[in-house]
């Protein structure tokens, strides 16, 4: 059943001689005895009505209230369109924003949006009735539905096949395909698989990508490029997902569009929930996230079923598939770090020891972090430079240049033990570089798991203390403070982090110094 359609809502199918020039489908609101609605209605009035009724269904929604209302009418759901969040939209503001994008008179450069909410939030429902009324209302339109899996991709299509059942198949150009539909108005849409080579090539007005979490890295690299505009019609790439992990794809959508200026449209259970009414606060379930906003809804979703999955679910999963307020920590490394906690502006202090800790990389990122300790043992890392495809040279004057008080204040620098190797191709190593070039690095060798554990400990240790707090200028390093996990189970256990070159050098540096720190007094500094 779908998702955003109320039980018991569903109307009754038209008597055949109401049907006019249109081909009601069991979903239009009207129903029941022509005897008993129309009792002295003559047959040629009912055709008339039926006409007319023809009409406004080929009628373009002007507002955003007209939207609603045609969606409800034609298609025979009632789509929630109240903000109960403060920092939440209703799932009725993505549908305008996608259906408007074309027709406003302040066209923009393109139509792109990101969807982010609840499971069972209607987000597939929404983009399959979307796809219909651009395939409907903006001729020679082509859209094209990439899913995270075929799966996916095909329940979106499934519902569009099901709207044009509803009256919408005199619109189409023949019967609908497996993956594929035209109309004849020249508008398409087609299902992509999840492949490179499917995606590639593509030139489309509307792409709609459904739980891009799922999605590989190749496809949606190759999915960017595939959008166009054209004479009446804005490109745009609608990116729609619950977030499941903290490091997933859709974490990183979330975090780079307001940079991008992509609009973020956002809602979870309490913009989809059913309105409640007459039940005890204090008996429920769902009082201890609600406290009240149920009260305030106009959704579809049974409060009692929510709370018989509130009780199925983990706390962390609860949180992040139907809050929507954080992806689950079950995979990261350092679920236990707080940007509330330790993100906050800390300068450079004089009068406390300067260190540098360093990852070396030309593809993968070099990273130098600037740390000091203060008097009661706390890690205060105030910057960060993190720079791929540079040569040697090129990182050893940056870090000089953004070093407070030049090399005579740096106490230690720490680094990669791998940086002792002598390389193949210029016979010398990355430590004997950079002391030429006046950069004198230590290092200790040991385990991932050892600097693993030790920042842990700063992050919070068993008494329940920090003793570990970042600038908020390190942007790299707190973002992979965050993101840092342990493989998916599907890949097999492992208990090491998994080096995906993008997360692990930030992290890998802050090893170095919390490794190097605590053995300083066995460290050596060595020549070459």
């Amino acid at each position: 059943m779908s998702p955003l359609r109320k039980q018991g809502s569903g109307a009754k199918k038209l008597d055949p001689r109401f049907r006019g020039n249109d081909k009601f489908g069991g979903n239009d609101k009207f129903g029941g005895n022509d005897k008993m609605l129309f009792p002295q209605l003559e047959l040629h009035h009912i055709a008339k009505a039926g006409q007319v009724y023809s009409a406004l269904r080929r009628s373009r929604p002007r507002t955003r209230d007209d939207l609603k209302n045609y969606v409800k009418v034609f298609l025979g759901l009632d789509i929630p369109d109240r903000q109960v969040c403060p920092e939440h939209n209703s799932p009725l503001d993505y549908l305008w924003h996608s259906f408007s994008a074309d027709f406003s008179e302040k066209k923009g450069a393109n139509a792109d949006a990101v969807v982010w909410a609840n499971r069972s939030g209607g987000k597939t429902e929404l983009a399959a009735i979307a796809t219909l009324l651009d395939c409907i209302f903006k001729p020679n339109c082509q859209v094209r539905i990439l899913g995270g899996s075929g799966e996916q991709a095909a329940r979106m299509y499934d519902y569009l096949t099901g709207f044009l059942n509803t009256g919408f198949d005199r619109f189409t150009a023949g019967p609908a395909r497996k993956a594929k539909c035209r109309f004849v108005n020249n508008s398409a849409v087609e299902v992509l698989t999840q492949s490179a080579t499917s995606v590639r090539g593509q030139h489309i007005h509307k792409l709609r990508c459904d739980e891009v979490e799922l999605f590989d890295d190749d496809v949606f690299a190759a999915a960017k490029f595939t959008t166009h505009s054209t004479a009446g019609l804005v490109a745009a790439m609608e990116l729609i997902s619950t977030m499941h992990r903290p490091y997933g794809l859709m974490h990183q959508i979330i975090s780079q569009a307001p940079r991008l200026g992509t609009p973020i449209f956002k809602w979870c259970i309490w913009e989809t929930i059913e309105k409640c009414v007459d039940r005890s606060c204090s008996q429920c379930r769902l009082w201890s996230d609600c406290h009240g906003k149920a009260r305030q809804a106009v959704g579809y979703l049974k409060i009692d079923d929510c709370e018989t999955q509130m009780r199925r679910a983990s706390r962390a999963g609860w949180e992040a598939e139907m809050l929507c307020k954080r992806p689950s920590l079950e995979n990261a490394v350092f679920d236990q770090f707080d940007p509330d906690i330790h993100v906050r502006q800390i300068d450079y202090d004089p009068n406390l020891p300067l260190y540098r800790a360093l990852d070396f990389g030309f593809v993968n990122p070099f990273v130098c972090l600037w740390i000091q300790v203060d008097d009661a043992g706390v890690v205060r890392v105030i910057d960060e430079y993190v720079r791929s495809r540079a040569t040697i040279d090129v990182h050893a004057e940056e870090m000089k240049s953004r070093t407070p008080g030049g090399e005579s204040r740096v106490a230690a620098t720490f680094c990669d033990p791998a940086g002792a190797g002598t390389s193949d191709i210029t016979g010398t190593s990355i430590i004997r570089e950079l002391r030429s070039l006046g950069v004198v690095t230590r290092y200790r060798r040991s385990g991932i798991l050892e600097g693993v554990e030790l920042i842990r400990r700063a992050i919070r240790s068993g008494d329940g203390m920090s003793s570990l707090v970042i600038s908020p200028s390190c942007q790299r390093l707190i973002e992979a403070m965050r993101c840092y996990h342990y493989p998916d189970r599907s890949a097999g256990a492992s208990e090491l982090p998994l080096k995906d070159g993008l997360y692990d050098h930030p992290i890998d540096a802050l090893r170095y110094f919390f490794i190097n720190y605590k053995h300083a007094r066995k460290t050596t500094t060595r020549r070459y």
